[in-house]
């Protein structure tokens, strides 16, 4: 599955009108990030729908970047994430981004985009 990468400007009403177009083309949001730096909002989602997300972004002018995601479980517990990342570090992986998706009773599925994702997924299969 892909994340969809924007840099809009931080300001009132960006978030807003970017989300209202994807609802009004009917887009749901899978998962949904960002964060603010030296004036632009850095927005990453993970559309329902990536043909239509792509018509969106690209009907309104909106450059966008298009990364493969990695849909991955850490447990529960207070070394579950710290495992995982020292995991992918010893194996030369850099993790770019990394949100959460959703937990339930025994951890956490984390949507990540990392350096190289197919030595990612052996790194996590391990």
């Amino acid at each position: 599955m892909p994340e969809f990468s924007v840099r809009l400007a931080n300001r009132p009403g960006q978030i807003a009108t970017l989300a209202r177009s994807l609802a009004d083309a009917g887009v749901g949001i899978e998962a949904f990030a960002t964060i603010a730096h030296m004036g632009h909002a850095h927005v990453r989602f993970i559309a329902d729908n990536d043909a239509r997300a792509r018509r969106v972004l690209e009907l309104a002018g909106v450059d966008y970047d298009e990364t493969d995601v990695l849909d991955t479980f850490v447990p529960r517990g207070t070394s579950g994430l710290a495992a995982m990342a020292e995991g992918l570090a010893a194996a030369g992986v850099n993790i770019d981004s990394m949100y959460l998706l959703h937990t339930d009773a025994q951890g956490y599925h984390i949507a990540m985009t990392v350096s190289d994702p197919d030595v990612a997924r052996t790194a996590l299969a391990g």
